[in-house]
């Protein structure tokens, strides 16, 4: 066999006795902890819905990592659970999650909810093109028709051909009332080769009334559909539902809470969640009225149901002892001290374990956990800065520039003259000092740097200005911007104020 790069980590024992995902916040578990309450609280208000009636919306509210789309998961996994069943009720609830910070405009959310109730290919919703009133219409006309029952017509290959040929055949006739005492006693039919139509039929022939709960029956050479009016309710999870606000607007919203007014066949309920409490401040007073219908407020954990929560996906995901014992409770204290967030705390025990298997280490101990919380905070850290704005990328590479040459402490003048400096390099348009000032306080409320006010006596007070993450690792990224490549080699010119 040919020697490969990856042997040697081959040969060292898995810790991970399953799949790693386990540690990540996408898996759902059979059981979710510590969210009891929660999820009792949004099951008694969507218990209607498996009754056909609709349920309250509801607005989730929490910080990230308390569990809120965990829970909206998990109580969909109960919903299908229960759509397996015999009782024909849970049969008519669909439930569709969309996360928007995927799916952020009205177009997408539309297009994805109606696209759940349209089978054939051709019929659906395609990803642009439309207009938003037709995307809605489509919508509306597919969440309206519930399909009950599918007809194969394989087997009689005789009665299609004589159907094609326009004459029905006792055969067919027998087929298809067989399947519809599904829904109803035997009932007489006829089918229309013009317009795949199936009509219910007299005892003289005539086309009366479909029978009750019925509400269309269609047929093509491979099977008949039958549609029913049976009430079907429709459960949409909108997570990151204020971002789609901030991006898209309320229209969407308004559409879909005023729906109910349309429908006779089906009803539809919204599960908004978000970590901003104060979006619904944006939304029209008539759409804030109908959505929040509910709100619930998931709080943080705390260390021991953070280590409970650990312990349980611990056990799953991992060897037998290959877990130092004060390695869960170590990474379930440091995340209840920061925010009790679940998915760091998650996070923090995975990077841990991967250290240690790349490190061919045989156990998962503390020092696995203090290196994997600098690797996170060090990953955040450099997300943060590839994502900020031209400006800001400037004002931060001339406070790190400044600090390699032993300048550490800078005044808000310094920087403003050292950011000019950058911009006749890269030939990029200056804004005033003013604006400056607003970007130095924005990167010291996101933690990339401090600006802590000094007073200067009779001169008065300016800010002090320094950075706050690792300078290397920050500037390597920086200099990663096409825009700021060429500022690789160059060294300052401006001298700053000496403190």
């Amino acid at each position: 066999m040919t020697a490969t790069i990856f042997d040697k980590y081959l040969e060292v024992p898995p810790i991970f006795k399953r799949d790693r995902d386990i540690l990540r916040p996408s898996y759902i578990p059979e059981k979710l902890l510590h969210r009891d309450e929660q999820i009792n609280q949004i099951a008694s208000i969507l218990a209607p819905s498996l009754r056909g009636e609709r349920p309250s919306n509801i607005l989730i509210f929490g910080k990230t990592g308390t569990g809120k789309t965990a829970t909206a998961k998990y109580l969909s996994k109960e919903i299908t659970k229960a759509a397996g069943s015999d009782l024909a009720e849970f049969k008519n609830v669909s439930f569709i999650y969309i996360n928007c910070e995927i799916v952020d405009t009205q177009y997408g959310v539309l297009q994805n909810i109606g696209n759940r109730f349209i089978e054939e290919f051709d019929d659906r919703i395609p990803p642009t093109g439309w207009s938003t009133e037709r995307v809605y219409n489509s919508l509306y006309k597919w969440i309206e028709r519930k399909h009950l029952i599918t007809i194969p017509l394989s087997g009689i290959e005789d009665s299609i051909d004589n159907l094609n040929s326009g004459i029905v055949d006792d055969e067919l006739i027998s087929t298809i009332t067989s399947n519809c005492t599904k829904i109803n006693k035997s009932i007489p039919v006829k089918i229309d080769k013009d317009n795949y139509t199936v009509h219910k039929l007299d005892e003289d022939g005539r086309i009366i009334e479909y029978p009750e709960g019925v509400l269309e029956l269609l047929y093509n050479n491979k099977e008949i559909k039958i549609y029913t009016k049976a009430k079907r309710i429709v459960l949409v999870v909108l997570d990151e539902i204020d971002r789609f606000i901030y991006k898209s607007g309320d229209d969407t919203l308004y559409r879909l809470t005023k729906i109910n007014d349309e429908l006779e066949n089906a009803k539809l309920c919204i599960i908004g969640i978000s970590n901003d409490m104060k979006f619904t401040e944006l939304l029209d007073p008539r759409v804030r009225s109908r959505l929040s219908d509910e709100k619930l407020v998931f709080p943080p954990y705390d260390a021991e149901q953070l280590k409970d929560i650990l312990t349980q996906r611990a056990d799953l995901a991992f060897e037998e002892g290959v877990i130092s014992p004060n390695v869960i409770p170590l990474c379930a204290a440091v995340e209840a001290n920061e925010q009790g967030d679940a998915r760091r705390a998650l996070d923090l025990l995975r990077v841990a374990a991967e250290i240690a298997e790349r490190n061919r280490d045989e156990k998962v101990t503390e020092q696995h956990v203090y290196k994997a919380k600098n690797k996170i905070e060090l990953d955040c850290v450099i997300e943060a800065v590839r994502t900020l704005p031209m400006q800001s990328k400037l004002i931060l590479l001339g406070i790190l520039m400044n600090e390699e040459i032993g300048q550490s402490k800078l005044t808000t003048g310094d920087v403003y003259a050292t950011y000019k400096e950058l911009c006749r390099k890269t030939g990029l348009s200056m804004v005033t000092q003013r604006r400056v000032t607003d970007l130095i306080s924005e990167l010291d409320m996101m933690g990339i740097i401090s600006a802590r006010v000094k007073s200067l006596g009779r001169a008065g007070r300016t800010k002090e200005i320094v950075s706050s993450v690792p300078l290397l690792e920050t500037k390597t990224v920086l200099l990663r911007d096409p825009m700021m490549q060429d500022l690789g080699d160059y060294k300052l010119k401006h001298q700053t104020t000496l403190m």
